[in-house]
């Protein structure tokens, strides 16, 4: 799925499931964008599993996409909010095939503002909450769930990247493993 292409199931492609996460978010910028270690720290996963999550099309860079060994993804701040989203799914016990199922059944939903929507787990499915009665009407089936309010994770994503480094989109992506081999070599 790449590029926007359509998923193997013939599923909504990523592109599109990137529309879902603009509603009620800050205006972004996009001339400038966040290195992927900074976007994992601030999502508060690995780096690996930032890499992994871009490759295999689960939370793709909006701002530019890597084209080689070497080169620098740029993730926007919906990016980086996505990826926090997945993070606190993933804890509390959802599979990332679940997680992928999940994104698309909110975008088949039609859900347009999640920040105001609360995303609730019991470890074996997700669902989706938009006001108080559903939550209660939920929790009173006798399941533990926990609950992810999305406004609050993009706060927290927000606070965090305030004072991070963005890099502009025409600077030009820096062959990193070069550069330390460079330097290497220059105190060798």
């Amino acid at each position: 799925m790449r590029d926007g292409s359509r998923d193997d199931q013939g599923g909504t492609s990523r592109h599109e499931l990137g529309l879902l996460f603009t509603d009620g978010l800050p205006q972004e910028d996009d001339a400038v964008g966040y290195k992927g270690a900074i976007a994992a720290d601030a999502a508060g996963i690995t780096y690996r599993q930032l890499d992994y999550w871009a490759r295999t099309g689960l939370v793709e860079p909006t701002v530019r996409s890597a084209t080689g060994s070497g080169s620098q993804r740029l993730y926007s701040f919906r990016d980086i909010l996505v990826l926090k989203l997945v993070k606190r799914l993933l804890d509390t016990g959802i599979s990332l095939q679940q997680i992928r199922v999940a994104i698309v059944q909110l975008h088949d939903a039609g859900v347009r503002d999640l920040t105001q929507t609360t995303l609730i787990s019991d470890g074996a499915s997700v669902y989706l909450c938009t006001s108080n009665d559903e939550v209660i009407d939920l929790l009173g089936r006798g399941q533990g769930v926990f609950g992810i309010a999305v406004g609050k994770v993009l706060r927290e994503v927000e606070t965090q990247l305030i004072e991070l480094e963005v890099t502009p989109v025409d600077q030009q992506p820096v062959d990193e493993l070069a550069a330390r081999r460079a330097r290497k070599s220059r105190t060798a």
